[in-house]
């Protein structure tokens, strides 16, 4: 079961770039979830399946060389569904009809999120030398969140709140 939850049901075996696969099946599961329940719903559905992709992590390394292998992608759904954050956050607190998901926010959140998660400023550079399943989990966290910042600026300029 740890390797279902760790590759995303086989997700994490697509190539080229299982992350990016991981990452792509996340936003309409972010999508489900804001539905289903708006920002509140996608916000404890993201700190839930932290804890379940720590523990799937940890199951699918120990006792291998190997501390992120390429398949584990469950850590890209979590930084990815932080990324939309904003978006649901806003839309949510707007009042907005709950299937309602504008593209220009989740393609934003998307994009972000896969620059900071390959790139790998600091602070996902220092998650990411961490060779833990915590680490794993960490680093896309913290590339969530810098994609969120740049989420919520961009909407802040868009919307005409700062500028």
């Amino acid at each position: 079961m740890s390797r279902l939850v760790a590759t995303l049901f086989g997700i994490g075996h697509l190539r080229p770039a299982p992350g990016t696969w991981g990452s792509a099946a996340a936003v309409p599961m972010a999508w489900l979830l804001h539905g289903l329940g708006g920002f509140p719903l996608l916000a404890l559905a993201t700190l839930a399946t932290f804890g379940l992709g720590w523990w799937a992590t940890w199951r699918a390394t120990d006792g291998k060389a190997e501390h992120d292998p390429k398949e584990i992608v469950i850590d890209e759904v979590v930084g990815q569904w932080i990324a939309l954050w904003p978006l649901s956050a806003g839309l949510w607190h707007a009042g907005v009809a709950p299937w309602v998901f504008p593209y220009p926010g989740w393609i934003g959140g998307f994009l972000m999120f896969r620059l900071f998660d390959i790139w790998k400023p600091w602070p996902v550079s220092a998650f990411d030398r961490r060779t833990t399943p915590f680490g794993v989990m960490m680093d896309d966290v913290a590339a969530g969140i810098l994609a969120a910042i740049v989420v919520t600026a961009a909407a802040a300029i868009a919307h005409g709140w700062i500028g």
